[in-house]
């Protein structure tokens, strides 16, 4: 058996209380089935209403953020003790000794993921009204978004495993129809179905998880299993741990299942920032925070830590999809590795046993993630949907707000001082300074650094800065107010959200473990079990990374802004940069020994079931037709002819009984 670490430790309580009847977290049940309603009624009557479908939607989130934030503030008037609120809406599933509430649970972590996946959602709403504009599929584009949002809400409130589940699906589901949103193109239509199966062979792993869960407790509520892990046998819980990691790699896009995200780019930009910033790829993450108790559990018995091996899972993939950025031309497609590397770095925090930064890392890179990509949307949208960053350049001008929140954006990302990526990245490589066997990882956060400083800075110059490389009878122009305002909010929100976990008036906490705001907010939530000894200094080791950031911005005004010949740089480094630019041929590796295996595999048994199994089938009917054939030769239909063989039969049965009776005797 394994125990549970002292709640004094990480200050999760275990304690859970009922909502109160007539308060916001009663009425929280509404946050998710208001989106979901008005999806429902969009797929139904929105060719009728036409546009006024995108204000129904936007409608619908602009509730639902408006009543999380009430959710949020009732939880943190209330005690600290009291904050992990289940709500029992219905019984779900009672069959025998499984029983299933339709439960949510509201406390501090659910709570700032609602605030996150409202507003953040609703501002992407607001700026789809002038990028979808004109669009044939203007109204079914809202109710899918509205299914989307409802989907990531049911997930983050689930009280069980299983309504989180069913969340999780319904996301998989929603990122299908809006990942292939324009299906006519059979690249979009084969990125949606990436997406989709890569995603199964995740929830393998979570449907797995659960079912060992279940056998162990005896119940799937979070209620019921994470006040209890100490229950569950040493190898089981080592086995939940590793099954929910899987999972968590198939939607947070780590490494091996991260093939899918990049080529998520199929769909609207508004989807890539949705599914990028505030929903989808961000669930991996909040799985293991919610079961953070059980990899606790696991790291206090001194077996094997699954927690650092999810660490080292997020810090490789923070590494080679960071390279494989450096490399690319599709403006998406640089933000979309990015947006991999930097669900790294949450893998690395949430591994070490520090959730709270992890969540803080999610919540600040929400901001600066959705601005960098609602702006390359409005690149996209001056420039007439190109995407490549060597056909734009010297954009500042025509496209002033975007370029000024774009720079937000990429110092934010960057990890320069007074910025939001700033202080998460930082509470993020704090865990690896305080964790016994992580030290290379921290090597490996730090190089990271540098390389997201480089290849977003590389996306500035190359798309705003220098001379213009856009094409001939392409007249950039900004983009209109429904598509900048939300560039400005989100932009403050890259530079104010990181004060949310850090100590005010304090520079010396900037590196500190002792965070602000989120930090001791989360503590009821969430169970820390990071290390307390450092093996390096903390300030120094946080002016090294900005250090490190400095100089990836330094060299991509070298190679991007002065005169330098690129392509002798890329001569020069030769097959590694050939390897960056083909995604080190990981879905060439793929191809030959997944996909290509399995067609075979999938022909032969085609050729099996044709020629084996339907082939004794057809045969049997085969030989039962040419039988019958030879039987129909003797039915002539003249009596003359039966008569005939009636008395040949009889003289030859005759015969036969005479000679038995004569060799009888």
């Amino acid at each position: 058996m394994i125990g549970l670490l002292a709640t004094a430790e990480g200050g999760f309580s275990g304690e859970y209380v009922q909502a109160a009847a007539g308060t916001a977290i009663d009425f929280a049940w509404l946050i998710p089935v208001v989106p979901a309603v008005s999806a429902a009624v969009l797929l139904l009557f929105g060719r009728r209403i036409g546009k006024v479908s995108a204000a129904i939607a936007i409608t619908a989130v602009g509730f639902s953020a408006t009543l999380s934030t009430a959710v949020f503030l009732q939880l943190a008037a209330a005690p600290e003790d009291a904050r992990n609120v289940v709500l029992v809406v219905a019984e779900w599933l009672p069959i025998g000794s499984f029983q299933v509430d339709w439960a949510l649970l509201v406390d501090p972590l659910s709570g700032v993921m609602l605030l996150l996946v409202t507003w953040v959602g609703l501002l992407i709403h607001i700026y789809s009204l002038g990028y979808m504009d004109g669009d044939d599929l203007y109204t079914r584009f809202f109710a899918y978004l509205n299914l989307f949002v409802a989907s990531m809400l049911v997930l983050v409130l689930g009280g069980s495993l299983l309504v989180l589940f069913v969340g999780w699906e319904l996301v998989g589901l929603s990122s299908y129809l809006l990942i292939g949103f324009w299906f006519s193109e059979r690249a979009n239509a084969t990125a949606a179905k990436k997406a989709f199966i890569v995603n199964r062979v995740g929830d393998v792993g979570f449907m797995i998880a659960m079912f060992l869960v279940f056998s162990a407790l005896g119940s799937l509520s979070f209620a019921d299993v994470l006040p209890r892990v100490d229950e569950i046998a040493a190898g089981t819980a080592v086995a939940i741990g590793v099954l929910l990691l899987i999972g968590a790699t198939g939607k947070s896009a780590q490494i091996p299942l991260f093939v899918w995200l990049p080529d998520a780019m199929a769909g609207p930009t508004p989807v890539s920032a949705l599914i990028h910033a505030a929903t989808m790829v961000t669930a991996g993450v909040y799985l293991i925070a919610r079961m953070s108790p059980l990899y606790a559990a696991i790291h206090d018995a001194a077996l094997f830590d699954v927690g650092l091996l999810v660490a080292w899972v997020g810090a490789l993939t923070a590494l080679l999809t960071a390279l494989i950025a450096c490399a690319q031309n599709d403006l998406k497609k640089i933000l979309a590795y990015s947006t991999i590397s930097q669900l790294g770095y949450m893998f690395v925090a949430v591994g070490l046993g520090l959730q709270a930064a992890a969540i803080f890392h999610l919540l600040t890179h929400g901001f600066f993630k959705a601005l960098l990509f609602l702006a390359a949307g409005s690149v996209m949208h001056a420039l007439h949907e190109e995407t490549d960053v060597w056909k734009m350049g010297g954009l500042r001008r025509a496209m002033p707000v975007t370029f000024a929140t774009s720079a937000v954006g990429t110092l934010a990302i960057a990890g320069v001082p007074f910025f939001a990526g700033f202080y998460s990245k930082e509470k993020v490589l704090v865990a690896a300074l305080e964790t016994p066997g992580a030290e290379l990882i921290w090597v490996i956060g730090a190089v990271v650094a540098a390389l997201t400083a480089f290849y977003m800075s590389r996306w500035f110059f190359l798309i705003f800065l220098g001379d213009s490389r856009v094409p001939e009878g392409i007249h950039p122009h900004e983009s209109p107010p429904s598509m900048t305002l939300p560039l400005v909010v989100l932009a403050v929100g890259s530079v104010l959200g990181g004060f949310i976990g850090v100590r005010p008036l304090s520079y010396a906490t900037f590196w500190s473990l002792e965070g602000g705001f989120l930090f001791d907010w989360l503590a009821p939530a969430v169970q820390s079990f990071v290390g307390e000894e450092l093996f390096f200094n903390e300030l120094l080791a946080g002016l090294i990374v900005i250090a490190m950031s400095a100089l990836g911005i330094a060299t991509a005004y070298v190679l991007y802004l002065r005169p330098t010949d690129i392509v002798a740089v890329r001569e020069r480094l030769g097959w590694l940069y050939q390897a960056m630019f083909r995604k080190f041929y990981v879905d060439e590796l793929y191809e030959r020994t997944i996909a290509e295996p399995g067609e075979l595999m999938a022909e032969g048994m085609a050729v099996f079931d044709e020629r084996g199994i339907d082939g004794v089938v057809n045969g049997l009917g085969t030989g039962t037709r040419d039988l019958a054939q030879i039987g129909r030769r003797a039915q002539t239909g003249l009596v003359r002819s039966y008569a005939l063989a009636v008395l040949f039969g009889t003289l030859l049965i005759s015969a036969l009984f005479l000679g038995g009776t004569l060799l009888g005797r």
